[in-house]
């Protein structure tokens, strides 16, 4: 009775082999292609060389016309100039306040919206009502309206709360965007959702946020990632509600990048300026890498039903 695992193991273990064998076998063609691919990537990368090689030099090499070029002195200066240092506007503030800013628009941005998306996605699934079908479609009509008609309205409504020119403004005007969005991913999610349980909690007692709370919602690990990854991205590198609803000390990270590249007076100070852009797009280059591989896994998560 001992030889037989032997026997079925390495009968199993031979085509695992031979696999991972042919893995390893270059043919003519996929040399091609592994070299084009290689090739799109260097280009697509290209920018983000030049971005991070140039903020680590002093500004006479970038002048000098060594900008593709390794630097020959190394230094963070320009990196600490962006953030505390560099004129921004009128004042020489830095990035740090208006970083902070960012922080302080996106996160309850992104936690609300994405909150209040399950719960729509919930009552739109488990618990339909007459004309739930035209209040979603509704919902996703606000998401294909153009952010350009909408910048005198809102502008007022922020008027009328005594919202306008700070960041809890900055934070409803987001959540009002990103409702439709949320409602459209957990909307797909639950309709996936096996309605037989929540019947059963409704036998067993549960109520409407106890079946929320306790069955959903933990369920929903997987579209919350791509909600919050997709509120997260497009409500950081926001420029035009930044630029329109707020003001000087309430203005996010993307607005004072463009204030600091046009305050620059005289010779532009390129090496700052890269800096300055890097730590903008770092936040959600960080959510890509961390998160990314879950962003596909959550989309097809609602996909197929049974």
């Amino acid at each position: 009775m001992s030889t037989a695992p032997s026997v079925e193991t390495g009968a199993t273990a031979a085509p695992a082999v031979e696999n991972r064998s042919r893995l390893f076998q270059f043919s003519p063609a996929r040399i091609v292609l592994y070299a084009i691919l290689a090739i799109f990537c260097i280009y697509y990368l290209l920018p983000l060389y030049v971005m991070v090689v140039n903020s680590l030099k002093p500004l006479s090499e970038i002048t000098a016309g060594g900008m593709m070029a390794l630097p020959q002195q190394w230094t963070l200066a320009p990196w600490g100039s962006a953030w505390s240092t560099a004129q921004v506007g009128v004042e020489a503030t830095g990035l740090r306040p208006y970083f902070i800013n960012s922080i302080l628009m996106v996160v309850p941005a992104v936690a609300i919206s994405t909150l209040l998306g399950a719960l729509n996605g919930y009552v739109l699934t488990k618990w339909a009502f007459r004309g739930s079908t035209i209040l979603f479609g509704l919902l996703l009509f606000g998401c294909f309206i153009p952010f350009q008609m909408v910048l005198i309205p809102m502008a007022r409504m922020l008027g009328l709360m005594g919202l306008a020119g700070s960041v809890p403004g900055l934070v409803f005007v987001h959540l009002v965007y990103g409702i439709g969005f949320s409602t459209l991913y957990f909307r797909n999610y639950y309709a996936a959702f096996p309605t037989e349980l929540v019947r059963a909690a409704q036998i067993d007692g549960a109520g409407f946020f106890t079946i929320f709370w306790r069955i959903l919602l933990p369920s929903s690990g997987p579209i919350a990632v791509v909600c919050i990854i997709w509120q997260f991205t497009n409500i950081w590198n926001d420029f035009l509600f930044g630029a329109s609803f707020s003001d000087f000390d309430s203005q996010p990270m993307t607005v004072a990048l463009n204030n600091l590249v046009q305050s620059s007076t005289g010779v532009k100070e390129y090496n700052v300026h890269f800096a300055g852009a890097i730590m903008a797009a770092l936040p959600t280059l960080l959510v890509y890498i961390v998160a990314g591989r879950f962003f596909v896994r959550g989309l097809m998560a609602g996909s197929v039903k049974g």
